[in-house]
């Protein structure tokens, strides 16, 4: 067991006291040996006991000065001692005990792999919009799941081990948080004080020719992106804003890289309500699944948050602290 390698939960939080009990039973319960895993919690400045609750769960606490939840991935990040790195939000719940165990095995098998992503599985703790998101867009916003790439299934082993890629060299599909394996030492380059986007980082290494990552069929994630309606148009104000701030300081995002349509038709397209309505009613008819009715109010709700993150960004983006003001408080009903 001790030749195992070592794997570091690396989770951001600000004021997550009301979700982060939920991620923290969930590695805890993991069959991976104890002593080959860590919890580096990156904290912008709790005030509600998230620190305490880590504590508690054996997690190192470090300190996020920027306070941001994107932030906070580097500053954890720059305390792993893990081979492999698993980025967890406080709003993720590992489905399965054996998913860390799978998904090293996996990793060491398939080393062109760029990393290893999870599904984000259903809950019957979660909202009926929260399943929409999650489970059945996966990306968790229609406007970028109008402009994302269909990624490729390459091939799956008999354990359960999928391979998948990007569609034609188009790497307009965002990955690289809740629940996703990283190695280490693809991310050395990042310091604490990095700007951090998980997609621009899956984009680099498929520049570099690691084009492939692998899924668990069955395994992941559930993902509690939100608890209702309003949650999802203050989410989508706050990601807009750091979207917005990560394109002018880095000046690159996964949606320069041939997405299915421009940023700006897939505004047209969820403020349209007949497309909605359509790909609403074809979702029902396929999956059976009543929470695809979200889709046309979700979609115009979409465009409504991101409208409100841009008027943001342009009278707030030059507050350091703004990102970290607009994060709901999150809490698991």
């Amino acid at each position: 067991m001790s030749s195992l390698p070592k794997v570091s939960f690396l989770i951001p939080t600000l004021n997550a006291a009301g979700i982060l009990e939920t991620c923290l039973k969930s590695i805890q319960k993991q069959d991976y040996p104890r002593d080959r895993m860590e919890i580096i919690l990156a904290d912008g400045g709790s005030s509600d006991g998230t620190r305490a609750l880590a504590a508690r769960y054996g997690a190192t606490v470090l300190d996020n000065p920027r306070r941001g939840y994107d932030s906070g991935k580097c500053v954890a990040l720059a305390g792993a001692t893990g081979e492999f790195v698993v980025f967890v939000d406080a709003d993720n719940e590992i489905t399965h005990p054996d998913f860390i165990s799978r998904a090293v095995s996996a990793m060491q098998k398939h080393p062109e792999a760029l990393g290893l992503e999870s599904y984000y599985l259903a809950s019957p703790k979660m909202t009926s919009i929260c399943v929409y998101l999650s489970q059945l867009l996966h990306i968790s916003d229609p406007v970028a799941w109008m402009m994302s790439v269909n990624p490729q299934l390459v091939d799956t082993s008999a354990d359960g081990v999928e391979r998948w890629t990007f569609p034609d060299g188009r790497l307009a599909f965002p990955m690289g948080a809740n629940g996703f394996v990283f190695r280490r030492a693809d991310l050395a380059h990042l310091t604490a004080n990095d700007l951090f986007e998980d997609c621009t980082v899956v984009v680099e290494l498929a520049k570099q020719g690691r084009a492939q990552w692998l899924r668990l069929t069955g395994r992941g994630v559930h993902h509690y992106v939100v608890g209702g309606w309003w949650d999802f148009v203050r989410k989508r104000r706050r990601q807009t804003f750091h979207f917005l701030a990560q394109r002018d300081q880095k000046k690159v995002s996964w949606t320069q890289f041939r997405p299915t349509v421009p940023g700006w038709l897939a505004c047209v397209y969820c403020a349209s309500v007949i497309g909605p309505v359509y790909h609403s009613l074809r979702g029902l008819l396929r999956t059976g699944n009543p929470a695809w009715l979200w889709h046309p109010v979700v979609s115009l709700s979409s465009v409504m948050g991101i409208s409100w993150g841009v008027l943001t960004y342009f009278t707030q983006g030059h507050n350091q602290n703004a990102e970290a003001a607009l994060q709901p408080k999150q809490r698991l009903k």
